[in-house]
């Protein structure tokens, strides 16, 4: 069994049932999980802002950190590995309102709403997603099964 932690804008793919992919600490960052349940592919990505344009140079050397260049190469090499779109299954968690509780930012909703529109462009839409409020979240996904889970402080719950 291997723990592979996805840290802020990066991304992690494995077909290795015995892995586990894991990232903390999703404040108004969103972590977007791709799932191909016939091959026992997963994909996880930490997502900090919506858009790459506010930092071109950023988003050469970390694509992962903007949903708009990080998304669609965590999902080409799902593809890479043989995912195939009717069986993938998505999964959203984040994208809260942490210490921006007037909503002057909204960067939590701008993060899900740049990966939604980049998962409708791919034909994908979230099963499940457990997003917004003024939470935290960590989130873990097991590659033999896609099972999810997020946990904020001592609670945990299924996703």
């Amino acid at each position: 069994m291997a723990l592979l932690t996805v840290g802020i804008g990066e991304w992690m793919v494995s077909n290795n049932p015995q892995d586990i992919l894991k990232t903390y600490a999703l404040g108004s960052c969103l972590a977007v999980l791709i799932y191909d349940h016939k091959r026992c592919i997963a994909g996880m990505i930490h997502i900090a802002l919506p858009d790459s344009s506010i930092d071109p140079v950023k988003a050469q050397k970390r694509p992962g950190y903007f949903a708009d260049t990080g998304l669609p190469l965590m999902i080409e090499a799902m593809k890479k590995l043989g995912a195939e779109r009717p069986n993938v299954r998505v999964k959203l968690a984040g994208g809260a309102a942490v210490m921006d509780d007037k909503g002057i930012f909204d960067i939590g909703k701008r993060n899900l709403l740049a990966a939604k529109r980049i998962l409708w462009k791919s034909s994908l839409g979230a099963i499940a997603e457990d997003t917004g409020g003024d939470m935290s979240r960590t989130v873990t996904m097991l590659v033999e099964d896609g099972s999810a889970t997020v946990s904020s402080g001592s609670n945990q719950w299924k996703l």
